[in-house]
């Protein structure tokens, strides 16, 4: 009597599907700590890694961490920047590109942090900060 052969369907087991992975863009700390580690396993025990070679990897992954830390406070220090830049439109006759791309001006009355960008309100409308084209003296 012949066995026949067991096969399992492609959608069970191990073959439920390979979990998808997005890889990294960016080169981060665990990037550079898992190469390292990698690279620690995969040397020959004849000759291994070089102390100085070690130390090396190891300062370069604490300036890549300190490098990133510093563009971050960039960021922050930009964006804190643009809010004091809005703030101080308040009460301040201010020119702008309307809506329907003609010159507009108005009074600076309020301003908005709800975006990545400050807006303005002039006269009852939003602008957008990066679209304020001129300041003049406080309106009368």
């Amino acid at each position: 009597m012949p066995i026949e052969a067991v096969t399992a369907p492609r959608d069970a087991g191990l073959y439920t599907g390979a979990p998808a992975r997005a890889p990294k863009q960016a080169m981060d700390g665990e990037v550079f700590m898992q190469l390292l580690v990698t690279q620690l396993q995969n040397q020959d025990p004849g000759s291994p890694m070089d102390t100085n070679e070690m130390i090396a990897q190891t300062t370069q992954l604490a300036m890549m961490e300190k490098l990133n830390e510093l563009s971050n406070n960039a960021k922050e220090n930009f964006s804190l920047q643009m809010r004091s830049a809005a703030a101080a439109l308040i009460g301040q006759q201010v020119s702008y590109t309307g809506a329907d791309g003609r010159p507009a001006t108005g009074v600076a009355t309020s301003v908005s942090y709800a975006g990545k960008v400050p807006t303005v309100t002039v006269d009852g409308q939003a602008v957008a900060l990066d679209a304020v084209t001129g300041i003049a003296a406080g309106a009368s």
